[in-house]
């Protein structure tokens, strides 16, 4: 009965269809068939082994999506912290028997997909932490006491990804949270704290850096030092950015890319054979249609009028801004390499569906933006 009601809405299932944001929907389309058009080039002109298994998810994907979408907000504020716990409950998963991949232990093998739940915490967390700071007013989140648990909620799957080692994941998991804090009401001081202490214990987490992690940094700061080691990736991809040129050298004419100069191209550095082949100007295509993402998901968040959906919007939308401005600046050696792909374009299941679901809680905020929700949630209306 309780979830009946939860999933009342004054809207029929016309009536959301008709409020579904289509023209967001076609975007991410848009967006997900430059990958498409990518990964059969990696292939050298065949939907084997990437772009035919990227479109099947990308369609499960999408299902999920409008499943979501079409969901009462109010389902997702009440489950929200099971779908924290659950992740969280992966995270421990795979420390303890994770499947190891290019020295990392991020995923748990389900036979038929390899699951990675550092990327569903993304969207769990995102979800926590949104019902958490709904149910507070103004004062209380002024209060350094009630900032404890939600520090709490994101510090816990933090440690758990950094064990993995993922830093990259690490960073946006932290990052994230902060927008979400941000938009809820913490004064800037007190972020201007937390980033002081940051800063002093820079020499102490140093040490804590697996080796790797540390020669990453060193090639960041002088990639040439060791051109055919370390800083062979971050230089090849520079190459293949320039020789682009402008225009590019043309659809499946990229010679870093498919005369294997390029690592991992399918994946982290698509980007760069997106560069080299269709140049500045297909470069800066896929990043008006990521503009026009960022633009519905902030501007989602700006006009829903209740709390709750306001922070999940804010929180997916810079999420995914960070999926992009950490990919496409690692390609560019502005940071140092992570394992963080390019959202919607790069190859991988768990990370497409991830997005798809944050895209799917979105166009529910969207669908359901007039409608009030209390502070305390659900139990307001019983």
């Amino acid at each position: 009965m309780a979830i009946e009601y939860l999933n009342k809405s004054d809207l029929s299932l016309g009536q959301k269809l008709w409020r579904l944001n289509w023209l967001f929907v076609l975007v991410l389309i848009a967006t997900a068939s430059v990958g498409f058009a990518m990964l059969y080039s990696a292939a050298n002109g065949s939907l084997e082994p990437w772009a035919g298994r990227q479109i099947l998810r990308f369609s499960i994907g999408l299902g999920l999506m409008f499943l979501v979408a079409l969901t009462n907000l109010r389902i997702w504020l009440k489950y929200s912290y099971l779908l924290y716990f659950v992740a969280l409950v992966l995270l421990g998963a795979v420390e303890l028997s994770g499947t190891i991949g290019m020295g990392a232990q991020r995923w748990i093998d389900l036979g038929a997909v390899n699951l990675q739940p550092s990327e569903l915490m993304k969207v769990a967390l995102v979800l926590a932490l949104a019902r958490y700071f709904h149910g507070g007013n103004i004062e209380e989140i002024g209060r350094p006491v009630f900032l404890l648990t939600p520090m709490l909620m994101v510090a816990a799957p933090t440690m758990l990804v950094l064990r993995q080692p993922d830093l990259g994941t690490a960073v946006m998991l932290v990052i994230g949270s902060g927008a979400i804090f941000f938009v809820a009401g913490v004064r800037i001081w007190k972020f201007a704290v937390l980033l002081l202490a940051i800063l002093i214990s820079a020499p102490i987490s140093w040490q804590f850096l697996r080796e790797y992690q540390k020669q990453r940094v060193l090639t960041f700061l002088n990639p040439e030092s060791d051109p055919l080691g370390s800083g062979y990736h971050i230089i090849q991809s520079k190459i293949a950015l320039g020789s682009g040129g402008v225009f590019g050298k043309g659809f499946m004419q990229g010679t870093q890319s498919h005369l294997s100069f390029l690592p991992e191209k399918q994946t982290d550095f698509i980007f760069t054979m997106l560069a080299e082949e269709f140049g500045l100007i297909g470069g800066l295509v896929l990043l008006g249609l990521y503009m026009l993402i960022l633009a519905y998901g902030f501007g989602i968040a700006n006009n829903c009028r209740n709390h709750f959906g306001r922070l999940v919007s804010m929180g997916v939308t810079t999420t995914f801004f960070l999926y992009v401005f950490i990919n496409i600046a690692m390609v560019m050696g502005l940071i140092p390499v992570v394992g963080v792909p390019l959202p919607l374009v790069s190859y991988g299941g768990t990370a497409m569906m991830t997005l798809l679901l944050g895209f799917g809680l979105l166009l529910s905020v969207h669908i359901n933006r007039d409608e009030p929700i209390g502070r305390r949630g659900a139990a307001d209306d019983f």
